[in-house]
């Protein structure tokens, strides 16, 4: 969903900070409700608004049948810096990627992260189409279609190639997705759920190949959550039926939703649009992080409203011990999970303390 704003919009600042003059902020679009949603070119970048991602998750199966959860996202941020600066060197974008994987045999979680400013045709954001680049970092689509990604991080490598089997689903209104009361805050945000997925695997020295689901979710906005937001708890799953839900809430300080959304598609491409009082996150179990000390609902339900009537969707984790920390990173919780029918992940920040935007 809406994964990790802060990381972007913190990074820019760290890097500009002390080394460019700061002078009348950029001209940031707003969003708003009427746009239309256009592919291919909503899976490129879009350079005048301040930050967006291209997020993938998914469950993977080996050969032999193990199962393991992954994660990819590239950010790409415009810094509250100058405009007129003519230095090739001028961080006028960001570019930050991040990559986990889980498996479930070790039960632990390893990820790596890339960050640079954008040009030279090395480190890239290119518009028209999804094809994003750090280095050795990259994301494209190909003619056919195709979402084709490859990471290699210190301790695992993924080459995963991910075909849609279902056109986007545009979440919120056509697209327009509220994230809090101002109508502001928002961004234009759809998926791509029940990717079809094959490719390799390295993970501790061995290298495997494998099949599975993953889902792509793509938002980009000038706006953050908020004020009284602390952090937010956004799931996507994919069905066996070939249905999928999406559903979020924002928390405040109180652990209440500031605000809550999402969608759900039936097998058949109907699609349901939740408004903030069709959705409920309720806790089931708590995991306390040995290393950082934050409790996460690892075992939780999303209870959504659809013709008048509440369904339950439990949240089970592949395995515990799924929380993320890094250098650039806020600590958060990102995870494979299953529910009845279904597989996807559930991301939970704000456990930690508050995410500082």
């Amino acid at each position: 969903m809406y994964r990790l704003v802060a990381i972007a919009i913190f990074l820019a600042a760290v890097l500009s900070a002390g080394a460019w003059a700061y002078s009348d902020r950029p001209d940031y679009p707003e969003v708003t409700s009427g746009k239309k949603i256009v592919f291919p070119e909503d899976h490129g970048s879009h350079d005048a608004f301040r930050t967006e991602w291209w997020y993938l998750t998914g469950w993977l199966e080996t050969e032999s049948g193990d199962p393991l959860g992954f994660q990819i996202t590239f950010f790409r941020t415009r810094p509250d810096i100058e405009t007129n600066n003519p230095s090739k060197f001028a961080p006028n974008q960001i570019i930050f990627a991040h990559a986990a994987l889980s498996d479930p045999k070790t039960g632990k979680l390893v990820h790596d992260e890339r960050i640079g400013r954008a040009g030279f045709d090395i480190i890239e954001a290119s518009s028209g189409d999804a094809d994003v680049k750090l280095l050795d970092w990259q994301l494209t689509r190909t003619i056919e279609g195709v979402f084709d990604s490859k990471v290699a991080g210190k301790d695992f490598a993924l080459d995963l190639q991910m075909k849609p089997s279902q056109p986007p689903m545009l979440n919120g209104d056509n697209g327009y997705s509220r994230k809090g009361p101002k109508a502001s805050q928002a961004s234009y945000y759809y998926s791509v759920p029940q990717l079809v997925v094959s490719g390799s695997v390295i993970s501790g020295g061995r290298a495997m190949k494998v099949t599975g689901r993953a889902w792509l979710d793509r938002e980009w906005s000038s706006d953050v959550l908020p004020e009284n937001a602390v952090g937010w708890d956004w799931t996507g799953l994919n069905f066996d039926d070939g249905s999928a839900l999406m559903a979020f809430q924002v928390r405040g300080a109180d652990g209440q939703a500031v605000y809550a959304g999402g969608s759900f598609r039936d097998a058949e491409g109907k699609q349901t649009v939740f408004s903030p009082n069709d959705v409920r996150f309720r806790p089931q179990r708590i995991w306390k992080s040995p290393e950082t000390g934050a409790a996460y609902p690892v075992e939780a339900e999303f209870i959504i409203r659809m013709g008048g009537q509440w369904k339950s969707y439990g949240l089970k984790p592949m395995f515990d011990a799924q929380e993320l920390t890094g250098p650039f990173t806020p600590t958060y919780w990102e995870g494979a999970v299953t529910t009845s029918g279904g597989r996807g992940y559930l991301e939970m920040t704000g456990y930690a303390g508050k995410i500082a935007l």
